[in-house]
């Protein structure tokens, strides 16, 4: 059984196309917001992990020193500024850690839509292939 062939006008294809362009562009933009939502939640966790480190550097800076300076002073013997220079210094080191993980969350190349841009050129690239064939099948008409 043959299929009936339906010959579209002008008119109708670039309405067609119009509507299916604004529709897509809508999902796109769909899809932009939801990926935003999934990078402000991992921006928020980053933003979590730079307060946690400052907050627990100031208590760990506090009982370290106190401790680890007497420590130092009564085990090794060492002059009570070289303590506090040891002790200070690890410290130091483990608050810059965590501060570092915490910004390494935060950096833009995280935070941009990447699902999307490449979405976006997926579909500017078919577009632009269907119009090219489109303009091809009008010439060899």
């Amino acid at each position: 059984m043959a299929m009936p062939t339906h010959q579209r006008s002008a008119p109708e294809i670039v309405s067609d196309l119009f509507l299916q362009t604004t529709t897509l562009l809508q999902k796109e933009v769909q899809l932009a917001r939801a990926e935003m939502s999934e990078n402000v939640a991992t921006a928020a966790r980053g933003i979590g992990m730079i307060v946690a480190g400052a907050v627990l550097l100031i208590p760990a800076l506090v009982i370290l020193l106190q401790a680890g300076v007497s420590a130092i002073v009564e085990r090794l013997g060492l002059p009570t500024y070289w303590s506090s220079l040891i002790v200070g210094g690890v410290v130091l080191i483990v608050g810059l850690i965590l501060l570092l993980i915490g910004m390494n969350r935060l950096k833009m190349e995280n935070l941009k839509p990447s699902r999307t841009v490449h979405q976006l050129q997926r579909n500017a690239s078919v577009a632009s292939e269907q119009m090219s064939q489109s303009h091809e099948r009008r010439r060899a008409a």
